[in-house]
């Protein structure tokens, strides 16, 4: 990468960074290696924002439907 270039990073790659940070503090917090063994993974709500913001990453908020 030359110097001159600049990495770009969007709201919504940051939002989705910090949504995973959360995520894996509360995972981490519980001594699970991921949500899958937890016993809210259905009624989680910080799994359910994360899920939200990989959405939004991906479509970079544009909207459209989305439900789990």
């Amino acid at each position: 990468m030359k110097n001159s270039e600049v990495i770009e990073i969007d709201e919504w790659e940051l939002k989705l960074e910090n949504e995973l940070k959360l995520l894996k503090e509360c995972q981490t917090s519980k001594n699970l290696p991921g949500c899958e063994t937890c016993s809210e993974f259905f009624d989680c709500e910080k799994r359910k924002q994360y899920v939200v913001a990989v959405y939004e990453s991906m479509n970079k908020g544009s909207g459209g439907g989305f439900e789990f």
